[in-house]
């Protein structure tokens, strides 16, 4: 009998016993291609002999350090090589230990930011409704997914939303993308005017929906808007790449794509690739001029924040990245993943649209292809096709809620960069087996 809480109660889970490259074995034997990386986290895959030996080269030195106390060097050197390739206007890095945690700390630099210049009547942050941005309150609040949200609303902080950036259910047959993206800026900027320019703090975006919108794509023009209206009233841009930036997208950050930089932005999963956790808020440089020319301290902290373990290994997971050239491997296997998707989902009367850049893809599941029309949540058509995917030795990142938290299903893919061709054309073809079987599983209407 578990002692352990786990996810689902009553669910017996298969117990992970190894790891190699793209694939995991559980105690029975069973092997499981990781097509979804965990969820995004596995960039380099399981047991890389170069980031295992580098975190055992640090447990022989030193495995932890408070940083009240001391730096490290490992996690000067990853501060350093973090911000040498960062988008334009970083000049710092805070770390913590994962995506969650990296939100809240992007979400109180922005308040002590204005507090910091004399302009504490700036109180209210502006998200995108079906987002998500972690689980902690204070990301919680500022996600707009309805049902995370839903039962603990009393506990969370005052936020607003404005519409996503979701072109297949969100753009209008009379508009082109672009004006699709201008329509949603225009709201955005009604939303800073009805709240008052003075008293926003910012908006906060994934800049590839992740986990509960499925590899949604901006379209064209929309972030650069979005850049401009932030700008023009004083509101800073926290942009949330837990999931879909460390080169998930095919460069290492997914803002490089939008021809923009924000002023925090929040990284984990790829940045060390699942061999230890870790998380950071990259830090523009106006923001971290005003906390040292003011207080001289970020009124925050945690207790493993900077783990030199932890830091060993993003640093090795980065070396290696840029070592073996994988972010080119990404557009390539990524172009590959589209045209294979294509080919077996492209027709399917189930599948109402394909999408995402890079090995960060998804396929949303309809009951009725034409209207759009979601299937019945009571179904819970999502649950059903990773139970049929693990079946057949595939681990894929089903979701429900996809169109309003409620209603709608998808299939996020992130496998590892480090895949090849002929292990894309097995996803494939395992996930379209496992979609077809749980499609044919459903009671008939």
């Amino acid at each position: 009998m578990t002692r352990i809480v786990h996810r689902t109660i009553a669910q017996q889970y298969p117990v992970a016993a190894r790891g190699e490259g793209i694939r995991i074995w559980d105690t029975a034997g069973k092997e499981y291609i990781d097509a979804s990386g965990g969820a995004a986290v596995s960039c380099l895959g399981h047991s890389h002999p170069d980031v295992l030996a580098a975190m055992h080269a640090q447990l022989d030195k030193l495995a932890y350090a408070h940083t009240s106390f001391f730096t490290t060097q490992v996690a000067e050197e990853l501060g350093a090589d973090l911000v040498e390739h960062a988008p334009q206007g970083t000049s710092h890095v805070y770390f913590v230990s994962g995506g969650s945690e990296a939100v809240e700390a992007a979400l109180k630099m922005a308040r002590q930011y204005f507090v910091e210049i004399g302009k504490p009547e700036r109180r209210h942050i502006i998200g995108r409704q079906q987002s998500y941005h972690g689980n902690t309150l204070g990301a919680l609040a500022v996600g707009g997914n309805m049902w995370r949200r839903k039962q603990f609303a009393p506990l969370l902080m005052e936020s607003h939303h404005v519409s996503p950036c979701y072109e297949y259910r969100g753009k209008r047959a009379d508009e082109s993308p672009r004006q699709y993206g201008e329509r949603l800026a225009a709201e955005l900027e009604a939303k800073i005017e009805a709240l008052g320019p003075k008293t926003v703090i910012a908006f906060i975006a994934e800049t590839v929906g992740g986990a509960t919108a499925g590899c949604v794509l901006p379209v064209e023009g929309y972030f650069k808007r979005v850049r401009e209206i932030c700008d023009r009233h004083g509101v800073l841009l926290i942009l949330d790449e837990v999931m879909c930036g460390m080169g998930r997208t095919g460069t290492l950050h997914a803002c490089e794509r939008e021809g923009i930089s924000p002023d925090l932005m929040a990284i984990a999963k790829g940045l060390g690739g699942g061999f230890a956790p870790i998380g950071a808020v990259l830090v523009g440089d106006k923001v971290f001029e005003a906390f040292a020319r003011s207080s001289g301290l970020f009124q925050h902290g945690h207790t493993y924040l900077g783990h030199p373990l932890a830091c060993a290994g993003a640093l090795a997971v980065q070396r290696v990245i840029r070592r073996d050239n994988l972010l080119a491997n990404v557009g390539r296997q990524g172009e590959h993943l589209t045209r294979r998707l294509e080919a077996r989902f492209g027709n399917h009367h189930h599948v109402g649209d394909i999408r995402g850049r890079g090995l960060f893809q998804a396929i949303e599941l309809v009951r009725e292809r034409a209207a759009k029309e979601p299937f019945d949540p009571a179904h819970k058509l999502h649950a059903r096709i990773k139970q049929r995917a693990m079946a057949r030795g595939l681990m894929v990142y089903p979701m429900g809620g996809t169109v309003d938290g409620s209603k709608g299903d998808h299939v996020l893919l992130a496998p590892p960069f480090i895949c090849r061709e002929a292990d894309i054309d097995t996803i494939v073809e395992r996930l379209g087996e496992a979609v077809d079987a749980a499609i044919a599983s459903l009671p008939r209407s």
